[in-house]
């Protein structure tokens, strides 16, 4: 990765992290501090995860899919927002049904000839090219990667699906101005914890893919020679 790229990665970080984490906080305690009631606070500190939702699109000039389920994601809490009745309880609860959504999504897509994390590894496992595209796309064939899609698709799903059902629980538990902490921060924490865990079990898939090929290789050579050769072994991709 370039300089330059390293610089845009922790700029939009950076960005991401204030403006749904730190600002959404320090709003609702502003402006509850100043006589505001529960509800316009929560709703007006709602605003800057939209505003980054905007910016990010403005900084990249194009509208790609991730940007366009951002969007739909936002229709959907401003349609519960506006229609459902106006109360804190609600504004909460409505973070939890977009992301519990989001692990519908991903388990439903196990139904689709091939899952969401495929996809979101073509955008991201890649680097940009048609050519990367395509490298990606080819190992499709292969039975191992399938399996490790699917294996991520079922993590994700299942691990947003908790989340939700659990910051639901959460929200009827504790106090509105804890909920805004805990919205803001958990919804980061399991995404991270997400993360940290695709990247490792994907590295650890792909050299077991590795060693698996060469495994078979050596077993071509030996064939061709006439000599016995090692079991390959069984790891996936």
């Amino acid at each position: 990765m370039s300089g330059h790229s390293r610089v845009s990665s922790a700029l939009g970080w950076a960005l991401t992290i204030l403006c749904n984490i730190v600002l959404p906080v320090v709003t609702y305690n502003l402006l509850t501090g100043a006589g505001w009631d529960e509800f316009p606070a929560l709703l007006v500190s709602g605003v800057w995860p939209v505003l980054e939702t905007a910016v990010s699109l403005a900084w990249r000039h194009k509208v790609d899919e991730f940007a366009i389920m951002t969007l739909i994601f936002l229709a959907i809490t401003v349609l519960v927002t506006v229609v459902g009745p106006h109360s804190t309880r609600l504004l909460l609860v409505k973070d939890s049904a977009v992301t519990g959504l989001f692990g519908v999504v991903c388990l439903a897509s196990l139904l689709a000839p091939r899952p969401l994390m495929f996809w979101f590894g073509r955008r991201f496992g890649t680097d940009g090219t048609k050519e990367g595209a395509e490298r990606f796309d080819g190992l499709w064939q292969y039975a191992g990667f399938r399996h490790v899609m699917r294996t991520m698709t079922v993590v994700w799903g299942v691990s947003y699906v908790l989340e939700a059902l659990a910051r639901v629980g959460l929200s009827y538990r504790l106090s509105t101005a804890t909920m805004v902490t805990v919205n803001s921060v958990l919804s980061y924490a399991v995404t991270g914890v997400l993360v940290a865990w695709t990247i490792l079990y994907g590295r650890r898939s792909a050299a077991r893919g590795q060693e698996r090929a060469r495994q078979a290789a050596d077993a071509s050579r030996a064939g061709a020679e006439g000599e016995p050769a090692a079991p390959a072994g069984s790891g996936a991709v």
